[in-house]
């Protein structure tokens, strides 16, 4: 009976999720012009970030970690590449553009953010390293209630006055809580929620885009005087995380898959999570970066997406080339020649 129903959300949902990007500029717009209709949802930032941090605790299995024992390297770099790249290109953009205190608060905010749940959907789209992908976006997100404050605190601390305590403890209500609880969901639930997940995209799209319309919202005029220096400083922050997480992976002779799920976990950013902070601790000003950091790594990843799968090989090719060229010595051996 619920079978069709479900087939016909569940084929709305991944519409709505290959379209997200789209669905987020309109409602940006929306709220720019229309500020006073989307105000009402400031309130509730928190609310929808927990629930999109509940929506990826369910997709979460125990096995999602087992990339940190089998090859421990390959996450600890990525790891260490996420909390340390974004955060440092952050504060440089900040000291060398001179950005006003609200918004070098908020570009620093994002860059200490753990990454992007959209992250895996990139790597699998551009043939990465996909299970590297997933391992690295939760491990990130479970050290985000130390890692995250204590990165704040050590960038932003000249800027404004930084209570790493109290972003400890938003963190773990907003993120680790609903994840854990997600989680549990899975494994007591598992064939019921396997059923129910493919609504997940429908659900986080409308969440995100709402948290987008509420900062719009209330920080309308700002934004008049400010966004396109914002927007300016986010795309390169954003590019910059994606080609300096790339050139890691290279510079470690790591393959190409692995080269590209780096790239995206560095690049892409729990923006929703960086919202909920500045809305939190600081000003509707400050999560302006993360609200455009939203829009545009949506745009940015499926661009990265599509160069990345029509990207070619060169180390599978080269063994190729070299089986090909041992193939005759080979015979010639066995034949006895």
């Amino acid at each position: 009976m619920w079978q069709p129903l479900l087939q016909k959300i569940a084929k709305f949902s991944t519409f709505m999720g290959k379209t997200f990007a789209v669905w987020v500029i309109v409602f940006a717009f929306l709220a720019y012009f229309s500020p006073d209709t989307f105000k009402f949802l400031a309130p509730y930032i928190s609310i929808l970030l927990g629930i999109v941090m509940f929506g990826m605790g369910l997709t979460l299995r125990a096995k999602d970690f087992s990339e940190v024992f089998t090859r421990p390297f390959d996450v600890i770099l990525g790891i260490l590449g996420q909390f340390l790249i974004m955060p440092l290109s952050a504060y440089l953009l900040c000291k060398l553009l001179q950005l006003p205190d609200e918004i070098a608060v908020g570009v620093i905010l994002v860059g200490c953010c753990p990454g992007g749940t959209a992250s895996n959907v990139m790597t699998f789209l551009g043939k990465g390293d996909v299970p590297l992908s997933v391992t690295i976006s939760a491990c990130t997100t479970l050290l985000a209630p130390v890692v995250t404050p204590a990165l704040i605190y050590f960038f932003a601390n000249q800027w404004v006055e930084v209570d790493p305590m109290a972003m400890f403890l938003s963190i773990v209500q907003i993120v680790v809580l609903p994840i854990v609880a997600g989680v549990i969901i899975n494994s007591l639930f598992g064939r019921v929620v396997r059923e129910a997940v493919a609504v997940l995209p429908l659900i986080s799209v409308v969440a995100i885009v709402a948290i987008v319309c509420a900062v719009v919202a209330v920080s309308q005029q700002k934004i008049a005087e400010t966004g396109l220096l914002i927007f300016a400083v986010v795309v390169l922050h954003n590019t910059l995380g994606l080609a300096l997480g790339y050139v890691l992976a290279k510079v470690f002779k790591m393959s190409l898959p692995k080269r590209k799920a780096l790239s995206i976990e560095v690049g892409m950013q729990n923006s929703g999570l960086g919202v909920a902070l500045a809305m939190a601790h600081f000003s509707p000003l400050s999560a302006v970066p993360s609200a455009i950091f939203s829009v545009w790594h949506n745009i940015s990843g499926p661009i990265l997406a599509t160069i990345f799968a029509n990207m070619k090989d060169e180390d599978k090719e080269e063994e190729v080339m070299t089986e090909a060229q041992a193939a005759p010595a080979v015979g010639k051996a066995v034949n006895g020649k």
